[in-house]
């Protein structure tokens, strides 16, 4: 199914919704004359661009208290370091993709991507990526949640991770150290450590507003980072710095206007 004709469908689901407050799963199959599995999708993709609520057998319209409120705002400099990395990802590698606002913006970069496993740590970004009309499989590491990341965190959550072996590894981070490497307010840095342990190739998704922030907890050293990707807004003194730690170093250029 083209991409236009999915769009078409979402739009009308949408301005159906808005005229009768829900929708069902069912009806709208026969309506499109579609799956029940691709309606469900299409209302998993609304729901996370915050277009709907998803309820038992369909949606309903977003209460007004919602609706009211802004929504957060992906800035030009996490989408630019986004596209950048999925140009790193081929079709049908085993990537992780680790938590955090930086890293949730490659998903959905990876919609034309062909026969990804994808593991993650969040749930949001497991729901993102359960919305991708391409259907990558879906690895969670289960574990602890930890409410300061809103992650899954601790020992269960490492021991599923070494069962498997990755070819990338996309990570976030609080800090970067130019002399250390990157840093993390967040104690729990056993799963980032064992995330890489279980990677090939070990890619730092981070702006440069949070290069040289004096953080305490070292999470990953250069020697463990292949690939550093920020933005355009990098000092060149920054910039030649990091390139002495011998890192692969990509300035996104950020999407003017």
């Amino acid at each position: 199914m083209s991409k236009r004709n999915t769009q078409q469908r979402r739009h009308t689901i949408i301005t159906e919704l808005n005229h009768s407050g829900q929708v069902s799963v069912e009806s709208l199959a026969r309506q499109f004359s579609t799956s029940e599995v691709t309606i469900r999708k299409d209302l998993s993709a609304l729901e996370a661009s915050g277009l709907l609520l998803r309820r038992y057998g369909g949606a309903i319209s977003l209460p007004s208290e919602i609706t009211e409120q802004k929504p957060e705002h992906v800035s030009n400099r996490k989408l630019a370091i986004a596209k950048e990395a999925a140009k790193l990802i081929k079709d049908h590698h085993r990537i992780i993709i680790d938590s955090g606002r930086t890293t949730s913006a490659l998903v959905p970069e990876l919609a034309a991507k062909k026969g990804l496993v994808v593991m993650t740590n969040s749930l949001d970004i497991a729901c993102d990526l359960r919305a991708l009309e391409n259907e990558p499989t879906i690895l969670m590491t289960g574990g602890t949640w930890d409410p300061q990341s809103e992650a899954f965190q601790g020992q269960v959550a490492e021991n599923v991770l070494r069962s498997y072996d990755f070819d990338q590894l996309f990570i976030g981070a609080d800090g970067i150290d130019i002399q250390r490497g990157t840093t993390t307010f967040n104690e729990l840095i056993g799963l980032s450590r064992v995330m890489a342990e279980a990677s090939r190739e070990i890619i730092v998704m981070v702006e440069s507003e949070k290069i040289n922030r004096k953080i305490p907890n070292l999470e990953l050293s250069w020697q463990q980072i292949h690939t550093l990707i920020t933005d355009d807004e990098i000092l060149p003194s920054v910039k030649e710095q990091l390139l002495q730690q011998g890192v692969n170093l990509i300035c996104a250029q950020q999407t003017k206007g």
